[in-house]
């Protein structure tokens, strides 16, 4: 069984090297997507691999189709930019590589490095991920930010920490999620979704106790508390946005 690894790019030239030198030993070929970059993004990319190309931005999902379809393996590896292999993973996963029977697609957990601490709790870990698949009975599928993996099969689970840097600091932080919250309120306004006054009221305090108090986010530090708030954050502008966008549309209140 032979692992291509799949990434897809955009100005990624801080954290691109980390994330391909992770997959020594484990992926056979590497695809990598660009949607644009102007930094040093293909430089890095083709000190690993000759297998980089441009796409224009289609989406997350669309993005990663493309990638697998570049392929020239049924088994999939994908990652992001900001994340490496654990020593952990890439046993589990030389594992699956050498056995005789394989499931169609294998979760791992995330875990995340935020704020200058490894987070175990406040929702982020384990954060499950399906990553590794077979193309031939799976397939991404969303059109905004909630990308997903459609798998004809049950999924089973690999032992390992996918590790994450993704949030460099509070600042990164805002920006990440000012991003996200356009993409998740253009996702509800397709969906014919509608935000209320109790949406903007009610919602954000029940997330940040969700995730502070339900989820131990206290248990993570002054991290805990930022997660919980910017998640609560997250919510209130998601919900804001949407009402802008229909706001503006109608001329009408909440």
């Amino acid at each position: 069984m032979k692992i291509t690894a799949i990434i897809i790019t955009l100005n990624e030239e801080k954290k691109l090297a980390g994330c391909l030198e992770s997959l020594s030993g484990i992926a056979d070929e590497i695809v990598i997507v660009d949607s644009g970059s102007t930094d040093g993004t293909e430089s890095i990319a083709r000190r690993f691999t000759d297998k980089f190309y441009f796409n224009k931005w289609p989406g997350y999902a669309g993005q990663k189709n493309l990638a697998a379809e570049r392929s020239s393996s049924d088994w999939i590896l994908s990652l992001d930019s900001d994340e490496r292999l654990s020593e952990q993973l890439k046993r589990s996963i030389a594992g699956i590589k050498s056995a005789t029977a394989q499931a169609p697609a294998y979760r791992v957990p995330r875990k995340t490095f935020y704020l200058g601490r490894w987070i175990e709790h406040s929702g982020w870990y384990p954060d499950r991920k399906t990553r590794l698949y077979d193309r031939r009975r799976a397939r991404w599928d969303g059109d905004f930010v909630h990308e997903s993996l459609l798998v004809d099969g049950e999924t089973q689970d690999l032992s390992g920490d996918l590790l994450h840097y993704s949030i460099d600091s509070v600042f990164d932080h805002a920006k990440t999620a000012n991003r996200y919250t356009d993409l998740a309120a253009q996702e509800l306004s397709a969906k014919n979704r509608r935000a209320g006054f109790a949406d903007l009221l009610f919602l954000p305090p029940i997330t940040f106790f969700k995730s502070y108090i339900l989820q131990q986010g206290f248990r993570d530090g002054l991290p805990g508390l930022s997660i919980a708030s910017f998640a609560s954050f997250y919510v209130f502008m998601k919900y804001m946005k949407l009402w802008e966008m229909q706001n503006n549309k109608s001329g009408t209140d909440l």
